[in-house]
């Protein structure tokens, strides 16, 4: 059972980053191009939201690839360690990177007066959704630190 959901976990994130490596290979340079034509009053933004979009992928990847090795933590029995911790200090990192790009990018569109609405509620959701997987991750971190001191403090009383 545990071999099977981990498989799975492990699948999804593989999926997930095909996905988004796809999209950006072939479906961001389209779309830019698309935009640019049917809005030439916007055309010259085409370049920095590439750009700012391109940025966010890093600590995306970054993200995906701490929470592959905590599952393969969790595989191998060492779900319980600082290095686990570290793993999800690193995911909320990583989201509150993602956040804070987001949020620039919203703010810069909107000093542009280039802010759609579409693309105001599409942003809006990937800054909630980083926000949540960072505090979802810091609520873990704490947890997992607050048990690995219980268990370093229990050891030390034996």
């Amino acid at each position: 059972m545990k071999q099977t959901s981990t498989f799975f976990l492990k699948s999804a994130i593989i999926l997930i980053g095909l996905t988004v490596t796809g999209l950006s290979i072939f479906g961001l340079p389209g779309l830019a191009a698309f935009s640019a034509v049917e809005n030439p009053e916007f055309a010259y933004l085409k370049l920095p939201v590439l750009l700012g979009l391109y940025a966010t992928e890093i600590p995306f990847f970054l993200a995906l690839y701490q929470a592959y090795r905590l599952i393969q933590s969790i595989e191998s029995g060492k779900a319980f360690t600082l290095e686990a911790a570290n793993t999800l200090r690193m995911i909320k990192i990583c989201a509150w990177v993602i956040t804070g790009i987001y949020s620039a990018g919203a703010l810069f569109l909107l000093l542009q007066g280039a802010l759609h609405p579409g693309i105001a509620a599409a942003g809006l959701v990937i800054i909630l959704a980083s926000m949540t997987i960072s505090i979802f991750s810091a609520l873990l971190h704490e947890m997992l630190s607050h048990a690995l001191e219980m268990n370093s403090d229990n050891e030390l009383t034996i």
